[in-house]
């Protein structure tokens, strides 16, 4: 069957002005070529010989927002294509939340967990990110725990969270920098 790709940012969330961040784009076949696109603009071609090929974004500007995907190519044909990755820049203004997990870093599949993101600004609302996953899952409001009940082997990997307030003078997002990353095992 066609391949697929997926991207994904790395390390994840919002990116202040001045900071750095790492697209990747991971396709099952490994003798082609990924072109970044930013919009309809072809930004980056990478000849691979690998399954994955990373951009780096460094010392980001506003002009680095936006929505990039990747396409695959073998011989000039287009066999594969992402879905878009929404690239944030803004300033950084809230304190970093903490992330915990319950009952901790090491579980047995089939267990049930909790992650709580912690802030000492009252937030509107957390992301909880997973590396690897474009999507992010949204933090209920009251506490900012997210229970992924049942966890599989697939559910390891390295999560951080972050949080945000909205500002209503001027009808944006606030953001706090990403919490440190913690490795969740599943056995």
């Amino acid at each position: 069957g066609a391949p697929t790709i997926s991207i994904f940012l790395k390390p994840p969330g919002v990116i202040p002005p001045g900071g750095s961040t790492t697209i990747c784009c991971i396709c099952q076949r490994s003798y082609g070529s990924f072109v970044l696109y930013k919009g309809s603009r072809r930004l980056h071609t990478l000849e691979q010989s690998g399954s994955r090929a990373e951009f780096s974004i460094s010392n980001a500007t506003y002009e680095d927002r936006g929505s990039y995907n990747c396409h695959y190519l073998e011989g000039g044909t287009v066999l594969a294509r992402s879905t878009q990755l929404e690239v944030l820049v803004e300033e950084l203004r809230l304190p970093r939340p903490d992330l915990s997990v319950l009952p901790g870093h090491e579980v047995t599949a089939g267990a049930a967990v909790m992650f709580r993101c912690t802030t000492t600004h009252p937030s509107t609302g957390c992301y909880l990110y997973l590396e690897g996953q474009i999507r992010a899952q949204v933090l209920p409001r009251e506490r900012g725990d997210y229970n992924l009940s049942l966890v599989q082997k697939g559910d390891s990997g390295r999560y951080s969270c972050q949080c945000y307030t909205f500002n209503a003078f001027n009808a944006s997002r606030e953001w706090s920098p990403v919490s440190s990353t913690l490795v969740l095992v599943v056995r």
